[in-house]
């Protein structure tokens, strides 16, 4: 179900399991890339909802959510971590992709142990943004939505998911995703990645033209005791595009944990 909360001002929404969260249940919380809302995990709430506590999250300007987006990472961060405050989260798993990656892990590079595991999906430490792209989409968005559609998905699941994603973002205001490219444009944890000392599981679509495996392949590197899963079949949008083993690959770790 959607949970609206008010945060300095704007209402904040979040998917959640219905009814409370379960304390003897782990807590999942994912957060969606730039121009995206919580309905990208839709194959992942509607399939765990049962084994885990659930939010996935719009931020602000995003689905369901009121006001402007952010320019930055760490803006984004600092509203997570006032819904998970609203929510009552605490030591959440962070799943999040792409922008979504960014800010998980830039909160567990601020936040430390306040998360009990940070899963980046298509990320990495840095995320540089073509020029031609972030001036597109003040001039022609469309055309940059289009292109970047071509791009998230692997070259034979197009068909399938082009339609869905061109729609959800096309429904957004092209100076959130100007804003939502931007941040991740800015985005530089080289060093600080490093200092992560919870587990991590990195997961990215073996066929990721948007964010090559060698980003996720860097960040496994850096971070102690991390692991690395390549999902077989799937692009940028890998939860979306093989969710049965996203889902199995993410469940495997959470339930590794302590």
């Amino acid at each position: 179900m959607i949970h609206f909360q008010e945060i300095d001002g704007r209402k904040i929404a979040c998917w959640v399991n219905n009814g409370s969260f379960l304390p003897d249940r782990k807590t999942l919380v994912f957060i969606h890339g730039a121009g995206w809302d919580h309905t990208s995990w839709i194959q992942q709430y509607t399939s765990l909802k049962n084994a885990f506590n659930i939010a996935a999250i719009d931020l602000p300007g995003h689905g369901r959510s009121e006001g402007p987006g952010e320019q930055e990472v760490p803006a984004y961060v600092e509203w997570v971590k006032k819904i998970l405050e609203g929510l009552g989260i605490k030591k959440p798993v962070l799943i999040g992709s792409s922008l979504g990656a960014a800010i998980c892990l830039s909160f567990v590079i601020r936040y430390g142990d306040a998360a009990a595991a940070v899963v980046p999906v298509g990320g990495g430490v840095k995320m540089t943004v073509n020029p031609m792209i972030l001036e597109g989409l003040k001039q022609d968005p469309a055309a940059v939505i289009g292109m970047a559609v071509k791009f998230s998905v692997a070259k034979q699941n197009r068909e399938r998911f082009s339609s869905l994603i061109t729609d959800s973002l096309s429904r957004v205001n092209p100076e959130i995703i100007h804003g939502d490219f931007s941040a991740c444009n800015r985005l530089d944890i080289t060093e600080a990645i490093a200092g992560i000392s919870i587990p991590a599981l990195v997961v990215c679509g073996a066929e990721d033209k948007m964010t090559p495996p060698a980003l996720s392949q860097f960040i496994r590197d850096h971070i102690a005791g991390a692991r690395l899963a390549l999902i077989e079949g799937a692009g940028h949008f890998v939860m979306l595009e093989n969710p049965e083993a996203f889902n199995t690959t993410l469940t495997d770790f959470v339930n590794s944990l302590p």
